[in-house]
């Protein structure tokens, strides 16, 4: 049975019955959750002060080491803690013992960063609360989820355009939530990978703003450094009244035409019920045709033993 341990690097748990059925929901499924304390801690907007939230990273590389660290929730706050963390040290220790690292939104800061300083390979996936402790939880996210971090070879398809031209191709798969991406270029903790497949994902954007987050990869370099350009969830990605229609579609059209790489729509990772979990890191291969879309990957960091828990309906029925 995993060892699960909580943390809190980024907002504090504004949503306290989401966070306690998702405890519930893994209990049930027989893991052992622990870190309980991060779920009672807020210090303004964040889960506790910097250093609280810091030492509860660095004490990942201490013995015991659970067998996952789980994000309970993005928000913002990540970012404040790059420098107080020996992030080299961080990364060869969990890789030693094995920790998988998860969560997704504000968590792509400490992926980028713990990526660029000792190569650590993380999963972006599921949180406590707004994954594991939804009122009405995702089978697809959560059977996902168990399958990845416990196979040693995975093979995910998804439906995309079926005007997109064919893709055969393989590279690093790395990417995450679209502005904390942006918001670490030109720093030390934004990894230079060339030949990747980069996905991307964000919420509360309108479809401009997504263009110009989107364009500062493009003239950064990053963008022709890829193999392809993976397009997951825009939530909430409305036009404004004075976008005249200018909306995602067209923002996509306008990516196609000046990033030089393939841009495959569709992938089921972002702010929504259902996500892939994607290892942050792992040489990964893709292929497009007929308006399907097919990503594999081996050699990715998973459970000591395979642990594959009950349906979440069953799971969620128990709570």
């Amino acid at each position: 049975m995993p060892t699960i341990r909580l943390i809190a690097p980024s907002g504090y748990p504004h949503d306290a019955q989401a966070m306690q059925r998702g405890v519930k929901r893994l209990r049930a499924a027989g893991c052992t959750v622990e870190g309980l304390a991060v779920l009672e801690r807020q210090e303004g907007r964040f889960a506790g002060a910097d250093a609280e939230r810091a030492a509860d990273l660095a004490a990942l590389a201490e013995p015991p080491a659970p067998d996952i660290a789980l994000a309970i929730r993005g928000g913002y706050g990540a970012t404040r803690l790059l420098e107080r963390l020996d992030l080299s040290a961080l990364g060869r220790r969990l890789a030693e013992v094995g920790t998988l690292l998860v969560g997704h939104s504000d968590f792509t800061a400490l992926q980028l960063a713990l990526y660029a300083r000792s190569g650590l390979v993380t999963y972006a996936g599921p949180m406590l609360g707004a994954d594991f402790g939804a009122q009405t939880p995702s089978p697809f996210t959560w059977t996902h989820f168990w399958a990845t971090i416990s196979q040693p070879e995975v093979a995910l398809a998804w439906p995309t355009r079926a005007d997109t031209p064919p893709v055969r191709t393989e590279g690093t798969l790395w990417g995450g939530n679209l502005a904390m991406l942006c918001s670490l270029l030109g720093t030390d903790y934004f990894p230079r990978i060339d030949g990747g497949l980069l996905f991307v994902e964000d919420v509360g954007e309108p479809p401009y703003r997504v263009e110009r987050l989107l364009y500062q990869l493009h003239l950064s370099g990053v963008l022709r450094r890829q193999r392809a350009l993976l397009i997951g969830r825009f939530s909430n990605c409305r036009p404004t009244p004075y976008d005249a229609g200018y909306d995602l579609d067209a923002v996509i059209g306008q990516l196609r035409r000046i990033c030089g790489v393939p841009v495959v729509e569709g992938l089921p990772f972002g702010h929504e019920a259902d996500k892939f979990t994607l290892p942050f890191g792992t040489p990964a291969w893709l292929v497009v045709e007929d308006g399907t879309a097919r990503l594999g990957f081996a050699g990715h960091p998973r459970l000591a033993s395979p642990w594959r828990p009950e349906p979440v309906g069953i799971v969620a029925a128990r709570c």
